[in-house]
């Protein structure tokens, strides 16, 4: 992957860093210990009806039908055969992502197409996701089974979630400096996700390349029509966004990540000759030429066009809609209704309480009382150590080791599919599993320079175990319909790994180590600062040096780091209060369910209640612990 230099700062992501997993529409789910079930081969007969082309090397590429023909194709079914069939639907018009969840194959389909982006693709998609939530309407949800009942309560919430956006489509930045960006996901796509093991795939592969200008030149059009709608990335944002495009830009083929991760990964493959890759990188180099470069091209000669009309106003209240689109972008990532107030209030009633119990502990070490969070954790820096370059992988790997071993007490669930630790200028976050357990889970991890100790720990066990990787992967093993094994929810999914965090020192993780536990603390208020510092950017007006100051005051992070995850809450406004919310939920049905059962309560059991029904909203989760407790 390829990396400006700015952007190593960010401890970025989800699926997160301080944050988590990486990002996907519709990513992974949860773990059972039953075998994972079988991938899904049934589907709507529309979906059958394929509209042939040809790609470079003379095989067919699957066209879908109008979602109208797929619509129509949902009628009249029983409820469980509607969810998986329009289910699929929905997610089939994302090659991407069944590549990345490995399950184009079960639809019948070759790895070999880019997903679209033009408006009219788009469009097409909210068309189908309004039909679809009629006809899911159109049941009598009294007349369901209790897990016919939950399937449904998520599934609506997800369509009316998306039905909802679609008045704001134009209203974000598809292209930014997070690795939220269409420029990260592409590249990241095809040189880490894209599979290539065999020469179906590796053609596949190459055949994608050819589609990069267009993916791109639909990028360009959304942007425009964003533009026109007077939506525009914050103008102190686009050299580094531009210094991205450009070192692909301006680029030679044979330099391009497309190429060498190609070659790398084509190299020890005993089943493609070495004739076979020749020509394959021949044809990779030629359409890296003819597609990709002029792609990047044409996005950077857009770039300089769209810097000249640009603001520097960071906050979406600057938009004609923009206190609405923030109300919706707080429900959709917190799948509650809090108001931006009362996250924001939230945000600093527990910076209070965080802090005070850091100040207990840097006590503890005789640290001065009368330093700032910044001096302390850079105490905390010095004292604690420094990790280096292949160290740094080593030691992840060692702290998910002693994690697995140490996390019985705590699960029945447990991941059938490992996950590694993959080392590269920049990380912190994390990529699921393949649904087949053909790629294992992937935790991201910078590995230059140097990183303290001291963040090491709380940032593993939030990003694999029991993080998400265990709740990401063990969803995956669920014989549960495919929308609580693919779907995401923000806030469940990122709550549960700051929880992860806290259940860590719960289980005595930290015991030996004051410096990992200051650590945990650190991240657990930069979590609940974003909570001010995003409400205060989007619905308070505050500027980017007011956000950065609070952070860095109420942290101790470095201002370096800072500034990028500033620009980050920029960039994807709402996406960050989701972390606070979410873990303050489980953590209040957990106690809940302790107050009720007492001395019964068993931590493994409310841990599969959690875990054990895939991703849902809030609401959702608190009417499954309530209805297990005998509320519902």
């Amino acid at each position: 992957m390829i990396k400006h230099r700015w952007l190593n700062i960010l401890g970025l992501i989800l699926i997160l860093a301080s944050g988590c997993g990486r990002k996907t529409e519709t990513p992974p789910p949860p773990v059972s210990d039953a075998a994972s079930p079988p991938a899904p081969t049934t589907l709507a007969p529309a979906l059958e009806a394929t509209i042939e082309t040809t790609s470079p090397f003379g095989e067919p590429v699957s066209q879908l039908p109008d979602p109208l023909e797929l619509s129509a194709s949902l009628s009249g079914l029983d409820f469980d055969a509607f969810v998986e069939r329009s289910y699929n639907a929905l997610l089939v018009r994302n090659p991407e992502l069944l590549t990345t969840l490995a399950l184009s194959a079960a639809f019948g389909l070759r790895d070999d197409r880019l997903t679209d982006i033009s408006d009219a693709y788009v469009r097409q998609t909210q068309q189908l996701e309004r039909e679809i939530l009629a006809l899911l309407q159109g049941f009598d949800r009294a007349a369901l089974s209790a897990g016919q009942q939950l399937t449904y309560d998520v599934y609506l919430w997800y369509l009316q979630d998306r039905v909802a956006g679609q008045a704001f489509m134009y209203d974000d930045y598809p292209l930014n400096v997070t690795v939220f960006s269409v420029h990260f996901d592409l590249l990241m796509f095809l040189t880490d996700i894209h599979p290539v093991t065999d020469l179906q795939n590796a053609q596949d592969y190459v055949t994608r390349l050819w589609q990069v200008d267009d993916k791109l030149a639909q990028l360009v059009e959304g942007l425009r029509l964003r533009q026109q709608a007077g939506v525009v990335l914050p103008k102190f944002l686009f050299p580094y966004l531009q210094g991205e495009i450009q070192s692909i830009a301006h680029a030679s083929a044979r330099q391009t990540p497309y190429y060498t991760s190609f070659a790398e990964r084509m190299a020890p493959l005993s089943s493609i000759t070495p004739e076979q890759q020749s020509a394959l990188l021949t044809e990779a180099e030629a359409a890296i030429e003819a597609a990709v470069l002029p792609g990047y091209q044409a996005v950077d000669t857009y770039l300089s066009e769209l810097e000249a009309v640009a603001t520097y106003d960071e906050g979406v209240w600057k938009l004609p809609d923009g206190l609405a689109y923030y109300d919706y972008l707080l429900r959709h990532y917190t799948t509650t209704s809090l108001t931006a107030e009362e996250i924001h209030q939230l945000g600093l009633s527990e910076l209070v309480r965080i802090q005070g119990e850091m100040r207990v502990r840097f006590d503890a070490l005789g640290y001065p009382a009368e330093e700032g969070l910044p001096q302390l954790y850079q105490r905390l820096a010095a004292d604690g150590g420094l990790v280096t370059g292949a160290d740094i992988v080593a030691g992840y790997e060692q702290i998910i080791s002693q994690a697995e071993a140490g996390v019985s007490p705590a699960f029945d669930l447990r991941p059938s599919v490992g996950v590694i630790v993959m080392g590269g200028e920049s990380g912190g976050y994390y990529v699921g599993p393949a649904l087949d357990g053909s790629r294992p889970g992937m935790f991201y991890a910078q590995n230059t320079g140097s990183i303290p100790s001291y963040t090491m720990p709380s940032l593993t066990y939030h990003e694999t175990v029991p993080g998400h990787h265990f709740q990401i992967a063990i969803a995956q093993q669920l014989p549960l319909p495919a929308i609580h094994r693919a779907s995401e929810f923000t806030a469940y999914v990122e709550g549960w790994a700051l929880y992860a965090e806290r259940l860590a020192w719960e289980l005595g993780f930290y015991e030996n180590d004051p410096f990992g536990d200051l650590g945990r603390l650190q991240l657990e208020a930069f979590r609940a600062a974003r909570l001010v510092v995003d409400t205060g950017l989007h619905a308070k007006g505050w500027s980017f040096d007011q956000a950065v100051d609070f952070m860095v005051n109420n942290t101790g992070r470095p201002v370096e780091s800072v500034q990028a995850e500033v620009s980050r809450y920029v960039c994807i406004p709402g996406q960050a209060t989701s972390y606070y919310v979410g873990y303050l939920k489980i953590l209040e049905l957990r106690q809940q369910m302790m107050d009720a059962q007492g001395q019964t309560f068993d931590l493994r059991a409310f841990h599969n209640l959690v875990l054990g029904h895939g991703a849902m909203p809030l609401d959702v989760l608190t009417r499954v612990i309530e209805e297990a407790l005998g509320g519902g």
